[in-house]
């Protein structure tokens, strides 16, 4: 097993979980399958840019990205040298703040080979999640004008009669072009997923406008350096704080088994959740986050919605769904009784659930999929909070999530979690008891 650096100023563990047989889990330590990592490269955060020569030099790194100015890091690894050695090694290095491996994110659906079945527009319509999130009511009030949320996923089919006048450019980090469209085939586990959780957060809210951005391959399966560029392009993408052209809602429909700490620090960017304590991963002080700093000074931070994941249980862990950032929503799937749906993961670290079982949706080629899977809870609560950023747009990120977490009353079948209620968190209807069967 990796042994991990600790900073006691924060007692948080810090990079490596996923290096090992096991993940250390927070204060219980307890085992978690982990997932694969993109051989020979490893992810580092440094205290400033002015470290990385001598970084490279004495540790035998190549240098192959970075996040424009922020001293964040791609390097590959030259020699045989392990990769968990490797971070091991780095993280005795007073220059280094983070050191992750690249992991591996997948869609839940396809890490758990949940296939979709033929839908219909009026399925797509008239499906029992509408009413159960009171979704007509909440749309009398907002339909989500003004507001721009980015999808990270497998791309869009952008004929989709249902999504025309809906989205904006986008871009493609897998193939790194600026044309985000859905790849594959339907034999391929993540073929129609992105165009899926598209047509859900256009269901939602109407009027919002969305911004696909492909970090999946058609398998469904991404790492988390492009998970990350795609990320900070989504909340500025001119790099200009100056313009305001940034997503107010980021939906992240995908997740690994491994705990990434790179993947909270651009957390806490992307929700302004800039802090005074010497935590490592909300470390911002060099010049290279000037552009962030403005950029939060100007706005409030973008809410970031992460599905829970299709574990089924409460233990297993999915990030960054699980990172617990402020604005960061993680969300877990509920289904037409009210209840947990049996795939959901339901841990502690999750507040909420939203429909996600058995729910209609867009499909490439112009049609309509039914799927189930936390991928389609957390478009419910993407779509939800543009509901609420247009009707009260002073809220800001973690003021959106808290809503979100707070508002609806609790689920059928003993759980703590409670339930997407859109009219509550509008504030245009009481949370009253659920009524159970």
């Amino acid at each position: 097993m990796v042994f991990l650096k600790r900073f006691p100023l924060v007692g948080r563990c810090i990079a490596g979980t996923c290096l090992a047989a096991v993940s250390l889990l927070g204060a219980g330590a307890q085992a978690q399958v982990t997932d694969p990592v993109v051989a020979a490269e490893v992810l580092v955060k440094l205290r400033t840019d002015a470290d990385l020569p001598g970084l490279l030099s004495t540790h035998k790194l190549t240098l192959k990205a970075r996040f424009g100015a922020r001293p964040i890091y791609r390097l590959g690894v030259v020699g045989n040298t392990p990769v968990a050695t490797k971070i091991a090694e780095l993280l005795l290095d007073p220059a280094v703040l983070l050191a992750d491996a690249n992991s591996r994110h997948d869609s839940p659906e396809a890490r758990k080979n949940m296939v979709w079945a033929i839908g219909s527009p009026q399925a797509y319509a008239s499906q029992w999640a509408l009413a159960s999130m009171r979704l007509p009511q909440a749309q009398a009030v907002s339909r989500g004008e003004g507001i721009r949320v980015a999808v990270l996923d497998t791309g869009v089919d952008r004929s989709h009669p249902a999504l025309q006048d809906r989205l904006l450019p986008g871009f493609d980090f897998v193939d790194f072009d600026d044309d985000p469209s859905e790849r594959g085939t339907p034999t391929d586990l993540g073929y129609g997923h992105g165009t899926h959780v598209v047509g859900i957060v256009a269901m939602v809210a109407p009027l919002a406008r969305i911004m696909p951005l492909r970090v999946l391959d058609p398998q469904g399966q991404g790492n988390a350096w492009v998970l990350g560029e795609a990320l900070l392009y989504a909340i500025d993408p001119d790099g200009n704080p100056a313009t305001d052209d940034g997503a107010h809602v980021v939906n992240l429909s995908l997740g690994s088994l491994n705990r990434t700490d790179l993947m909270g620090a651009l957390a806490a960017l992307a929700t302004c959740s800039f802090v005074l304590q010497p935590d490592p991963l909300t470390d911002f002080t060099d010049p290279g986050y000037n552009t962030d700093r403005e950029r939060c000074s100007a706005r409030r931070g973008t809410v970031i919605v992460a599905a829970a994941g299709n574990g089924g249980n409460d233990s297993e862990r999915q990030y960054p769904a699980a990172e617990g950032a402020y604005g960061l929503l993680p969300v877990a799937a509920s289904n037409a009784l009210l209840r947990v749906a049996s795939f959901s993961n339901s841990g502690n670290w999750i507040e909420m659930a939203a429909p996600g079982d058995r729910i209609t949706s867009t499909a490439p080629g112009g049609g309509y999929a039914t799927w189930s899977g936390t991928s389609m809870a957390a478009p419910m609560a993407t779509g939800t909070a543009a509901l609420l950023m247009a009707r009260e747009p002073g809220l800001d990120a973690k003021a959106v999530a808290r809503r979100l977490e707070r508002s609806g009353s609790e689920l059928c079948g003993g759980t703590r979690l409670s339930r997407l209620d859109a009219a509550v968190v509008l504030g245009i209807a009481r949370t009253g008891r659920t009524s159970c069967r």
